[in-house]
């Protein structure tokens, strides 16, 4: 059996490219001739290699978390201070989401577009916020057990406040006008977790 033509484009590239679509627009507002533009290619190759709007969508979540939330994940569950991975990632965090034009988080982005009627998205997503909870909660447990941090209240539930920290920051972020609300949030949970 004979192989097709080898295919003109990298479908990683590519992919990249639509994951940039539908983070920045979200999957409802991402039209199929932005993306096909953007990936710069045809339908066909589209459908050909991806499948429809919503497999393309689904790669691209899997390729956001593969990169993006991977990358928070290694810079917290780094070598060397706990308190000073967080505090890395929260304030690379900050200055992200104050620049202009920031587009938040994807998963973020997204959420606004699912609920749990569409339980194999919503699913995703949520697996995709427990990975970023649990290396929270790692590494809170860790700056804990090295007394870097507060001690009194659970790992699990600081973690979850720093989720919805940054969540709510990458969203907040894509209107924002005045970086110091951002700068405000990172210092004073950084206070919080220092207390006591």
């Amino acid at each position: 059996m004979s192989r097709g033509p080898e295919k003109q484009f990298d479908p990683e590239v590519v992919l990249t490219k639509a994951m940039e679509v539908f983070w920045a627009r979200g999957y409802e507002a991402a039209t199929l001739s932005e993306l096909l533009e953007h990936m710069g290619i045809g339908k066909k190759s589209l459908y050909d290699t991806f499948g429809n709007k919503r497999s393309l969508f689904l790669k691209a979540l899997d390729h956001y978390a593969q990169t993006e939330v991977k990358s928070i994940r290694d810079q917290l569950l780094a070598a060397g201070s706990p308190l000073a991975n967080l505090e890395r990632v929260l304030k690379n965090l900050q200055h992200r989401h104050s620049l202009p034009r920031s587009q938040g988080c994807m998963l973020g982005t997204n959420i606004a577009d699912f609920d749990t009627d569409e339980a194999e998205i919503a699913a995703i997503l949520r697996h995709h916020l427990q990975t970023l909870e649990d290396a929270y909660c790692t590494v809170v447990a860790h700056a804990q057990k090295a007394g870097e941090i507060i001690a009194t209240i659970d790992s699990r539930s600081l973690a979850r406040l720093l989720l919805c920290a940054t969540q709510g920051m990458a969203l907040i972020g894509r209107v924002l006008e005045d970086e110091m609300l951002l700068h405000d949030t990172v210092e004073a949970t950084l206070a919080l977790l220092k207390a006591g």
